[in-house]
C-alpha cells in the first residue's frame, strides 16, 4: 500500500491544490508512482476520462503533474453546483443525483464506501498519494459530516496532515492558530507540519512570527511558499485567471457567466504571446474584440437570461451584426441558437428565446452526454475557415440535444466508437459542444493568425503556440518552486513516519 500525505487549507483558495501538485510533480521527478486524491470535490471545472466519466478538473491537473493518466478513482465524488442551494452529485463518474446541500449532508456518510473503494484500488498501484482537503477542517458547524473531505479522510487513510495557510489575504498566523486551536485532540495529531503559502517581499520579516507560531503550536512550520505567477489550470470561478485583462494585439472576449464553467478551453489561446483572453461581465469592459467567446456554463437558460439583462447580449448581437467572429461552445453554443426548450425541468423549465445567431433549436434531455471525441471540422467559412479540415480531440459534458442543418465537424466518440455530426456554422457564428476543441496548437494557431490577419497585423509578431510543451514548463517551475521553499527533507519524513 502507498504512503500518504494530505494537504489540508484554512480556506477555500489558499492554494492547496496547486501544492498537492507541486508535491505530485516533486515526488514523481524523485522515482515515485504517485496518484492524487480528492474524495470530494465542489467545482464546475469538470473533465471526462478516457472511459467516458466525470471527474474534477483540479485532480487532472494534479494527475497531468504526477504524469499519469486522470481517472475518476482520484475524485470519487465530484459537486457541480446548479444554484445557490444545490449541486448535481456525480459518483464515480456518473450523475447520481440532483440534491440540497440539507439532503446531501443526511446521506453523505452512505457514501464513504465508495470513497475508501476508490482510494483503496488507488493506493495499491502507487507508492504515494498526495491527498487534498476540502475548504477548511475547522468547519465546526459541518465536523458531524466530515466522514471523508478533511479529517475524516485523513483518519481513514492514516495519512499526516499539512495545513496551508494563504498569507496573501491577512492574518495567516491567526488562520493557522484558529485551524488548530479548533480541531479536536485526535485531529491535531494528525498536523504533522503547516505552510505559509502565497508570501510576498523578505521572508525574514516573518521569522518572529513562525516562531511564535511553532511554540503555540508544537507543530513546524515546513514552507513559506511565495507568491507566483504560474500558468495551471485552476479549478473553480476563484481563478484570477478571470479578472479582466488589457486588450493585446489579438483580443479575445470571453464572457464571463455568472456559472461559467470548463474555462480552461482556452488555456493554449492564453499562451500565446500577443494573445489576449480577457474575461468580459459588463458591457463597459467589451470594448472592441477580435473574437467573443460565449463559454460553457451550468445553468444555459439562467446564464443567457443574465446575458440579456446585463447588456452584453446586446453587445455579442451587434459585434456578430457588424461581421465579429462569435465563438459558442456547449452551453454558449445552446445560446446562439433560436431556441432553448426545457421540458422535463432539467435546468430552468419552459422555453427561452435564443440569440438567433446560428439556425438550431435545442431541447434538454434527462440523459446526459458525457463522453470523449476525436474529429476534424468540415469546411468552414468566413474567419472559421482558417480551421477547415483541422483534426482536433476533447470531450462532451452536456444535458441539451441540438438539431443542426450546418455542422462544422465529424467526430467519433471515443467509448463507444460512433460517428456523428457536431455543432453549427452561420458566417462568422460557429458553435461546438466540444470541450478542449482550441487546445491544440494547430488549432490555436490557425486560428489566431486568422483574426491577426483580418485585422492586419503580421502573425509573425504573436509568439510560438506551445499548448503542452507551456504546460509541463509550469509543472517544473511549480516543483521548482516547492522544492526551493518547502523542507522536502521534512516532508519525505512526515511522509515516511505516517501517523
Amino acid at each position: 500500500m502507498a504512503n500518504a500525505i494530505m494537504i489540508q487549507g484554512t480556506m477555500s483558495n489558499a492554494g492547496k491544490s496547486l501544492i498537492a501538485a507541486g508535491l505530485c510533480r516533486v515526488f514523481r521527478q524523485d522515482g515515485y508512482k504517485v496518484a492524487p486524491f480528492k474524495a470530494q470535490n465542489m467545482a464546475l471545472n469538470s473533465f471526462i476520462t478516457k472511459e467516458g466519466l466525470e471527474m474534477g478538473r483540479a485532480q487532472v491537473v494534479q494527475a497531468e503533474a504526477a504524469g499519469v493518466e486522470p481517472s475518476v478513482l482520484m475524485n470519487p465524488i465530484l459537486l457541480k453546483p446548479t444554484s445557490d442551494m444545490g449541486s448535481q452529485v456525480i459518483v464515480n463518474g456518473e450523475v447520481w443525483a440532483q440534491m440540497s446541500a440539507r439532503d446531501y449532508f443526511a446521506i453523505k456518510k452512505t457514501l464513504m464506501p465508495e470513497v475508501m473503494k476508490a482510494y483503496g484500488k488507488l493506493s495499491a498501484e502507487n507508492d504515494v498519494i498526495v491527498i487534498e482537503g476540502a475548504g477548511s477542517p475547522a468547519e465546526i458547524n459541518l465536523k458531524d459530516a466530515d466522514v471523508f473531505v478533511n479529517m475524516g479522510m485523513a483518519k481513514a487513510a492514516k495519512a499526516p496532515v499539512l495545513l496551508v495557510g494563504d498569507i496573501d489575504r491577512g492574518g495567516v498566523f491567526a488562520q493557522l492558530y484558529g485551524t488548530v486551536a479548533l480541531l479536536d485532540p485526535d485531529e491535531r495529531a494528525l498536523v504533522k507540519g503547516v505552510v505559509i503559502n502565497k508570501f510576498r517581499g523578505d521572508e525574514s520579516i516573518l521569522t518572529p512570527g513562525i516562531k511564535q507560531l511553532e511554540d503555540l503550536l508544537g507543530i513546524p512550520v515546513i514552507g513559506v511558499v511565495p507568491y507566483v505567477h504560474l500558468d495551471i489550470d485552476d479549478e473553480d470561478s476563484l481563478s484570477e485567471r478571470l479578472e479582466n485583462r488589457p486588450a493585446a494585439l489579438v483580443d479575445i472576449a470571453v464572457m464571463r457567466l455568472p456559472r461559467i464553467s470548463n474555462f480552461t478551453d482556452f488555456r493554449t489561446l492564453e499562451a500565446i504571446d500577443g494573445v489576449s483572453v480577457r474575461y468580459v461581465s459588463s458591457p463597459r469592459e467589451f470594448g472592441e474584440p477580435d473574437l467573443v467567446i460565449l463559454p460553457g456554463t451550468k445553468n444555459t437558460m439562467a446564464d443567457l437570461l443574465w446575458l440579456r439583462q446585463s447588456g452584453l447580449e446586446a453587445k455579442v448581437l451587434r459585434f456578430a451584426d457588424g461581421g465579429g467572429a462569435v465563438l459558442g461552445i456547449c452551453g454558449g453554443f445552446q445560446m446562439l441558437g433560436r431556441t432553448i426548450r426545457d421540458p422535463h425541468g432539467v435546468e430552468h423549465g419552459g422555453a427561452l428565446r435564443g440569440m438567433g445567431l446560428l439556425p438550431v433549436d435545442t431541447t434538454f434531455a434527462g440523459q446526459k452526454t458525457r463522453t470523449r471525441v476525436t474529429g476534424a471540422f468540415g469546411t468552414l467559412c468566413g474567419t472559421f475557415s482558417a480551421l477547415s479540415e483541422l483534426p482536433f480531440e476533447g470531450y462532451e459534458i452536456h444535458m441539451g440535444e441540438t438539431a443542426s442543418d450546418a455542422p462544422v465537424a465529424a467526430v467519433t466518440d471515443a467509448v463507444t466508437g460512433t460517428s456523428k455530426t457536431d455543432g453549427a456554422i452561420d458566417g462568422n457564428v460557429c458553435g461546438t459542444y466540444v470541450h478542449g476543441v482550441l487546445d491544440g496548437d494547430a488549432v490555436a494557431g490557425a486560428l489566431v493568425r486568422a483574426l491577426a490577419e483580418r485585422k492586419g497585423v503580421d502573425p509573425a509578431q504573436l509568439g510560438r503556440v506551445s499548448g503542452e510543451a507551456h504546460k509541463q514548463r509550469q509543472y517544473d517551475l511549480l516543483a521548482e518552486t516547492i522544492r526551493n521553499h518547502m523542507d522536502m527533507d521534512a516532508v519525505y519524513r512526515i511522509l515516511r513516519e505516517g501517523v
